[in-house]
């Protein structure tokens, strides 16, 4: 679909961010960039997603300065608060019932910087997320299959915790872990990718 004109780097491990570019027939590199990801004082859900965004991005960018690199950071959030991983299958439990029958956001911040172009943009894309209601056998049922421990809010939207969702207000992608069509806009936008036309 699209062919890749400039060195482009995803600064992530995730397979589900790396399908979704291979998919759309992107070249590019997958090296994952370690930060430190907790939030300051203050920080808004958005403002930590796009700060974490930048910092992946950052962290890579004096080793590989001539190349784009695009990094995402994606947070869940209830009444206000960023929900991480479960810390075991007790604390997924307290997750999964505290989403049951209730919306929540998906926030992904996204950047992409090329220090050779001095360039650097941020944005945060925002999904609302809404769970149906289920009994505790169900969840249980979930949590053993593993998937819930290492997803933020404890399910995984693009896998077997698909059928929790009632509903999804926004990029669905965005979700997943990555902004597609806000994210092939920008690669667009500076020429880092042409379509095949």
């Amino acid at each position: 679909m699209f062919t890749t004109c400039k060195p482009l780097i995803l600064a992530s491990a995730s397979p589900r961010r790396k399908r979704f570019l291979s998919d759309l027939g992107l070249e590019f590199t997958c090296i994952p960039a370690n930060i430190d990801e907790r939030s300051l004082p203050d920080e808004t859900p958005a403002i930590f997603a796009r700060r974490m965004a930048a910092e992946k991005a950052e962290v890579l960018a004096s080793q590989y300065p001539k190349s784009w690199i695009v990094a995402a950071d994606t947070v869940v959030v209830l009444d206000g608060q960023i929900i991480g991983k479960p810390k075991d299958a007790a604390h997924a439990l307290a997750l999964l019932r505290a989403l049951q029958g209730r919306s929540h956001k998906v926030i992904t911040g996204l950047a992409l910087l090329c220090q050779a172009e001095n360039y650097l943009e941020t944005l945060a894309e925002q999904s609302e997320v809404t769970f149906s209601a289920f009994p505790d056998d169900v969840l249980l049922a979930y949590i053993q299959t593993g998937e819930p421990l290492d997803k933020a809010g404890a399910y995984g939207i693009q896998g077997k915790g698909a059928f929790l969702v009632q509903n999804v207000n926004g990029s669905c992608s965005n979700v997943i872990g990555l902004p597609l069509s806000s994210c092939v806009t920008l690669l667009l936008q500076h020429n880092i990718i042409v379509s095949n036309t």
